[in-house]
């Protein structure tokens, strides 16, 4: 039998196996070799190959299959002889990386081990960074389960980045969401709940183990460890991205956020740590954060040299960040600060900031004596409040009159928490990491009222509610008028603004003054959710001209649409400010910034920062705005800080005194962290090559080409309107204003933009169809050839099938490799290669001409000799990949060894014998089906398959 025809139902060739007549219908078993299948299709389906070709048809078919060929080799991560392999995920992703990101994939990759700090400074896009090299080890089938630790605020960016950038969708975990997986699993449940889902994303502080909780008991802190830290780090992950991941340092290794930095480690082969400040000027923890990476390489702080760190750090600095064209890659910055006067009118406020100043003094000295460090946090951030605004100080005075009037509060807990031990550096990190209202709101709901406090709130409420009664607040008069300002001064009458204040009371507030006065209003503040943030972004991205956010609202937001922040309220940490200003201060921002910092001009707080700026800017000068944020972004700079506008509130004739010694200490902790942070070396100079190779790499073109191409050839339809093309697919499908790359998608931006996340294009790609023994074959003749090239062409593929039958469950190595190979044979049955590469490359823009077709023998006679040369030629072909799929086979028993040598470990540690047993097993069960896995993927099958061959129509040979 073994006849070859077409099937009608399948639109490829197919070869007849058997054929069976039954009550008249005849049908036939048929083998499909695109999908190396065998179906039964009825006889009258079937067609002979010898029907005649319809030459517009073929030429697109031509089309479709040379450049098809052409996307799948980048698919299948193929090289260039120059250039080495092609970077597949800045082609598979809806982003343009920069040169330095490209540079960070490059070296991410480049090795076998993935684990590397990622250290750019802020602004620069890491998290775009962990992204490529994500989808790159994905690609590449290296990586099937990955998890993402960052804090809470940061959280919600990561999934929307992910989905954005790279349509990769994570599972979202926050802290409260654990308890529900763990009830689908079943409470007590020897499974991992962590295993339901390949991809998550969860809040650093959510899953740290804990040693101790005030009122629990043994065995529910041990339940509360195995649900979060035991069962996500032995739930099998191959990737582990930590952001923020300073924060695992800790002061020594016995603090919960470095257990859990220690645990994640050494879950999973691929380590990703992220971080624009990981030194901090402290030795100690960065050898722990850098030990995460390769605990043989730095066993001691000793090892932490350049050398050695060199090669997992990969880090640029902004000075040295340019885009695609080697321009510059930010816009200057414009910082002013906005002293606000009191006017009569504002006598009242005036008064209220004075009294709660005197509250605050005395508050303060009292905490001091009685050694109670809460009660002087929350006198601090009175302070604070009251140069918020009034709004802000009434509503916690408020809180406290109800403390004081139901005075059932008990600050025992927190008492022993930041009292008992001065040294627990790890809870004093935690304050330091919130920003005012998440301070606040701890505070207050575990800090009952002191008794000094009865004589003092009801007087301030009084007077903050008189205060309130009286009028706008000055600096609220002041932010109108400095919004219509900058909008004649920047001569845009639709002005956006961001603005920032530490306080939700106060950000109500400024919403409800700009809505009466008619101007558009959002707001962001940390106890919104995900959904809630983006819509409120969108908001203000395409109608509102104001955006109110707290500092927790604002982390992870991207708002390069917008140049123009004002600092309602001024954090005291000056890195608290550089990061509100980096919303804004960002890759994409097209415009000079402008940040605005208001200080009502009569009070400690702007006499203070007076002082201290012009001794920072000096500083700054010294060693540079960048230099310094390893050691200003610290819970110790936080600290110091924190005591020197205490000690000027206390003291207010102390003031130059105080900011002189704040500013030789900043000075001496930044002297000895340059000198402490040299393992950091220098950063990366960009690497411009790589990114105009990717730029003017002919992706978009095959891509395009293709699908314009498979359209033409198989009932579909591709009209090009103006820039972009309305395509109809064979089954109906409309899609209107395609385009193919970035470049034109960035110029269009209501186009759709078509890449290989598109499965439809990627399938074209990916299940190109056979030319058969016997198949009718071309005569052609290509535009950009020369006249004397004439003789038989063919575009093979080489593959390589492991036989691993039904794929892996466990093995993350390809079953398969492929790659592509023309082959040119003139009238003297010579064969060039080389000839065949530029027949390919022409077939991608040229014009093609059906000029026949051969007969039955002649398509024969030149199918057999494309194939002979074809197997000659493709043998060192096929021998590279058996090389690749080696190569690769041993980087897989190494990853996979490391996994489950990993998984082990943490599966020991855990406390339930019964759980440890039985995962135990589980994991040895896994091992063994693995090691299954590995030695049928070592034996391999050769196939070679025809995909196009024709006669070239010349008028002699090469």
């Amino acid at each position: 039998m073994d006849q070859w025809l077409f099937s009608t139902v399948h639109n490829c060739i197919c070869k007849v196996i058997e054929e069976q007549t039954l009550w008249g219908q005849t049908v036939c078993r048929v083998w499909l070799p695109n999908q190396d299948a065998v179906v039964r299709v009825s006889r009258a389906a079937l067609q002979p190959l010898g029907a005649e070709l319809r030459p517009v048809i073929e030429a697109h078919r031509i089309a479709y299959v040379a450049a098809a060929a052409k996307v799948a080799e980048v698919l299948e991560g193929g090289t260039t002889t120059e250039h080495g392999p092609i970077l597949l995920a800045p082609m598979e992703s809806n982003v343009i990386p920069l040169p330095h990101q490209l540079h960070a994939l490059s070296r991410a990759i480049s090795g076998d081990r993935v684990r590397y700090l990622l250290a750019d400074e802020v602004g620069l896009g890491k998290t775009i960074e962990a992204g490529l090299v994500m989808r790159e080890l994905k690609l590449r089938g290296l990586v099937r389960r990955t998890l993402v630790v960052a804090p809470k605020g940061l959280a919600t960016q990561w999934v929307a980045e992910m989905e954005s950038h790279f349509n990769e969708r994570f599972q979202l975990v926050l802290g409260e969401d654990i308890g529900a997986i763990q009830r689908l699993v079943g409470d007590g449940s020897a499974v991992s709940p962590w295993t339901m889902f390949d991809q998550v994303i969860v809040s650093l502080d959510s899953v740290k183990p804990l040693d101790r909780r005030r009122g629990w008991s043994a065995s529910r802190i041990a339940e509360y460890n195995r649900s979060r830290f035991e069962d996500i780090i032995t739930a099998g992950w191959d990737l582990v991205v930590v952001d923020e991941a300073h924060r695992l340092g800790g002061s020594t290794d016995a603090v919960a956020r470095y257990k859990l930095g220690r645990g994640l480690a050494e879950a999973a082969p691929y380590v990703l740590l992220l971080s624009a400040t990981p030194h901090q000027g402290k030795s100690d923890p960065f050898h722990r954060l850098i030990n995460l990476l390769d605990s043989d390489a730095f066993p001691d702080l000793e090892s932490v040299t350049r050398e050695r760190v060199a090669p997992f750090l990969i880090r640029t600095e902004k000075r040295k960040a340019i885009d695609a064209e080697g321009n510059p890659l930010f816009k200057p910055r414009r910082t002013q600060m906005a002293p606000v006067a009191w006017e009569t009118r504002h006598y009242p406020q005036q008064r209220l900031y004075e009294a709660v100043t005197d509250y605050v003094r005395d508050g303060y000295n009292r905490a001091l004596r009685e050694k109670k460090r809460h009660i002087g946090f929350l006198m601090i951030l009175m302070q604070r409040l009251v140069t918020s605004s009034t709004r802000a100080i009434l509503t916690t005075l408020e809180r406290r009159e109800a403390v004081l009037k139901g005075n059932e509060l008990r600050d025992r807990q927190l008492s022993l928490r930041l009292d008992a031990a001065s040294g627990a550096d790890a809870e004093i990190q935690e304050l330091y990491d919130m920003d005012g209202q998440e301070l606040l709101d701890e505070l207050l709901s575990r800090v009952s009222a002191h008794q000094f406090e009865r004589s003092h709130v009801g007087t301030l409420l009084d007077a903050a509610r008189a205060c309130e009664q009286a009028g706008p607040d000055a600096k609220a008069e002041a932010l109108i008028d400095w919004l219509y300002r900058l909008q004649a001064e920047e001569n845009e009458p639709d002005l956006k603004a961001l603005i920032f204040t530490e306080f939700v009371p106060t950000q109500e507030m400024l919403r409800e003054f700009l809505e009466a006065r008619g101007i558009s209003v959002v707001t962001l503040n940390g106890s919104m959710d995900m959904d809630a943030r983006k819509r409120a972004q969108d908001a203000f991205r395409h109608e509102a001209r104001v955006l109110i956010s707290t500092d927790a609202g604002g982390e992870g937001l991207n708002l390069q649409f917008c140049h123009v922040i004002v600092n309602y309220d001024i954090p005291w940490n000056p890195m608290r400010l550089e990061q509100r200003i980096g919303r804004v201060d960002r890759i994409g921002q097209r415009r000079p910034v402008r940040a605005i910092n208001f200080a009502i001009e009569d009070s400690v707080e702007y006499r203070v920062r007076e002082v201290l700026e012009q001794k920072l800017a000096v500083i700054f000068e010294e060693f540079g705005i960048d230099k310094t944020g390893d050691v200003l972004d610290s819970a110790d700079a936080g600290e110091l800080f924190e005591e020197t506008f205490a000690a000027a509130i206390l003291d207010p004739g102390s003031i130059e005194r105080t900011a002189d010694e704040t500013a030789t200490r900043i000075r001496n902790e930044i002297r000895k962290a340059r000198e402490a942070s040299s393992p950091l070396g220098p950063s990366a100079e960009p690497d411009m090559q790589s990114a105009e190779r990717l730029r003017l790499h002919p992706l978009p073109n095959w891509l395009e080409r293709m699908t314009v191409g498979y359209l033409g050839a198989h009932g579909g339809k591709a009209e090009k309107r103006r820039d972009a093309w309305d395509l109809t697919w064979p089954d109906g499908e409309r899609l209107s204003r395609c385009v193919f790359s970035a470049q034109d998608a960035e110029r269009m931006p209501d186009a759709d933009l078509l890449t290989l996340e598109n499965n439809r294009i990627r399938g074209l790609a990916l299940s190109l169809p056979l030319v058969a023994a016997g198949q009718p074959i071309p005569m052609v003749s290509i535009g950009d050839l020369p006249p004397n090239v004439g003789g038989a062409f063919g575009l093979f593929e080489i593959r390589v099938q492991s036989g691993l039958s039904g794929g892996g469950r466990f093995i993350r190595a390809p079953l398969v490799r492929r790659r592509h190979l023309g082959v040119f044979v003139d009238a003297q049955d010579r064969v060039f290669l080389p000839t065949a590469r530029h027949i390919w490359d022409s077939i991608q823009s040229a014009e093609l001409l059906i000029e026949d077709v051969l007969s039955a023998e002649q398509s024969q006679a030149l199918h057999d000799r494309l194939m002979d040369a074809a197997e000659q030629a493709g043998e060192a072909v096929f021998s590279a990949l058996r090389q690749e799929h080696q190569h690769a086979i041993e980087r897989e028993e190494e990853r996979g060894a490391t996994a489950l040598r990993a998984r082990r470990r943490a599966i020991e540690r855990l406390g339930l014998p019964e759980v440890r047993q039985h995962r135990l097993k589980r994991c040895d069960a896994d091992e063994a089906e693995w090691l299954r896995e590995i030695e049928g993927a070592r034996q391999i099958m050769p196939e070679i398959r025809p995909l196009l061959l024709m006669q070239i129509a010349g008028k002699g040979a090469p």
